[in-house]
């Protein structure tokens, strides 16, 4: 994506959090994405847990709104008439409140510390170097996405079943490695426009019991202009109107459900890692993103940069070590061996407005507007909407 120079069309500050505020932990278990797949498989009879009581269904489609916060679609009833119609519930996305970790959450039904999907860009264990697992990029290196995400999907357990789920979103992600390692099992089904996905969502629910639908230009526009910027809004309109012609055409005995993988903050104060030497100091690689970055040390440094972090974030971002993260519950109840490798020695947390750049090392990012990761509430309260016919 190409930030526009211009900047943003609204405020670049979000609501003020506390400097003694705590981190907005995922209800792994409760009311988290990771639970939702369960859900929905148990809705449509296959015997498993419904730990969200969802009602059974012949027929479920999932509708997927890529960076649509349940506070962030509450703030514009006017402009979602249909989806604020019936919004009654939240879910909490997980950590951290990423594209890639929660797809692989809705694709598995674990948690992060169970499918290891634990940030956009994370350490190769062992080579000391980054994998990002958005672009599915690493230097040097070839990840394959069965044995990066070994877990058996959710949708490969519904083939089995003789569900034969389907996805409907652009062809550009058809065959990706993210795709590979979060939907496999699914067919896929190739549609640009939003009206061409809602005619193949139409089509789809004639042959499977189960559709999901995806949708990214909120998310896409929230990086380049903020959330509530106009342009913002006329996604999160097109959303409204998708939302409501793919519920009129539900076949009967069905249930539509809308959902989110994250919501935004529109970033506000900077710190550039790239232009901090003190930040720099003992720190090999700089991992995650601006509002969940994993910090790799140099060996014997860790501590030295947990205390220099946590003082000069002071107010700003909760700064862990990854065995604090862990107990803390961050990435689930329990984080596979495996996986720990994968997270940063120390973890920086932004709150507030603020984010941690690369300025120099990610240009694109740094320049983004809309901005994601991290637990607080604007950023892991996703909405789930029901809709029956």
């Amino acid at each position: 994506m190409d930030p526009d120079p211009a900047g943003p069309t609204v405020p670049r500050s979000a609501p003020e959090t506390p400097p003694d505020a705590v981190p907005f932990v995922p209800a792994y278990g409760e009311a988290s994405l990771a639970d939702l797949p369960g859900s929905l498989l148990a809705s449509l009879g296959v015997p498993t847990g419904n730990t969200l009581g969802l009602g059974p269904a012949r027929r479920v489609c999932l509708f997927l709104v890529d960076g649509l916060g349940a506070d962030l679609l509450a703030a514009h009833p006017d402009v979602a008439p249909f989806l604020s119609a019936h919004l009654r519930r939240t879910l909490t996305a997980g950590f951290p409140s990423s594209t890639p970790t929660s797809l692989a959450t809705l694709g598995t039904g674990a948690t992060p510390g169970e499918h290891g999907m634990v940030g956009i860009q994370m350490a190769v264990p062992g080579e000391g170097r980054l994998f990002n697992c958005l672009r599915w990029t690493a230097p040097g290196l070839t990840i394959d996405p069965e044995v990066w995400q070994p877990a058996e999907t959710v949708y490969e357990r519904m083939a089995a079943l003789g569900v034969d789920p389907v996805y409907v979103a652009p062809a550009l992600f058809d065959g990706s490695g993210l795709t590979r390692a979060v939907y496999r099992g699914m067919r896929y089904w190739s549609a640009e426009t939003a009206d061409e996905r809602i005619e193949a969502v139409r089509h789809a629910l004639r042959e499977s019991s189960y559709v999901t639908v995806y949708y990214g230009d909120v998310d896409h526009m929230g990086h380049v202009k903020g959330w509530g910027s106009p342009e913002w809004l006329d996604r999160l309109a097109v959303v409204d109107r998708m939302a409501e012609a793919i519920a009129e055409a539900l076949p009967p005995g069905s249930a539509l459900y809308v959902t989110a993988d994250h919501g935004m903050i529109n970033a506000g104060e900077k710190v550039d890692f790239d232009h901090r030497p003190d930040l720099r100091d003992g720190v090999l690689m700089l991992g995650g993103d601006s509002r969940a970055r994993h910090l790799y040390t140099v060996p014997g440094a860790a501590q030295t940069v947990l205390e220099t972090w946590r003082e000069a974030l002071r107010g700003r971002a909760w700064v862990v070590s990854r065995e604090e993260a862990v107990d803390q519950g961050w990435f689930g109840r329990s984080v596979r061996d495996e996986w720990l490798g994968r997270i940063g020695d120390v973890l920086a947390v932004p709150y507030g407005d603020c984010v941690i750049v690369a300025s120099e090392a990610e240009p694109l990012e740094a320049a983004l507007v809309g901005c994601h990761g991290s637990l607080t509430p604007a950023e892991q309260n996703v909405p789930l909407l029901e809709i029956r016919r």
